[in-house]
């Protein structure tokens, strides 16, 4: 796969963790071998789920479909790299052009 997509949840707290990793392990089942949910992390007020795929536009765009079935109280924000690169592209929010994983 040829990139890596985040999606990051924000302003969550550790009693969020089961509902966040209930939501990651729905997400997974819905992307299906479309694309490979990689884990994630909790900390500094994000939840981050690491996903590789080979067309991480046509990804996010599976995923804003999941997230309309099975929303998330919290704001949520993407962005994705290439492999190799460290600098991501925003998906979302389409205004930002600022992206970190704390």
């Amino acid at each position: 796969m040829r990139y890596q997509l985040v999606v990051q949840v924000k302003e969550v707290g550790s009693g969020d963790f089961e509902r966040l990793v209930s939501w990651e392990n729905a997400l997974a089942e819905y992307l299906g071998t479309s694309a490979a949910v990689d884990g994630h992390d909790l900390g500094a007020g994000e939840f981050n789920v690491f996903i590789f795929t080979d067309d991480a536009v046509a990804t996010f765009q599976n995923i804003r479909l999941f997230a309309e079935a099975r929303p998330l109280p919290q704001s949520m924000a993407a962005a994705y790299r290439l492999i190799n690169i460290d600098e991501y592209i925003v998906l979302c929010p389409p205004e930002s052009i600022r992206f970190d994983i704390a």
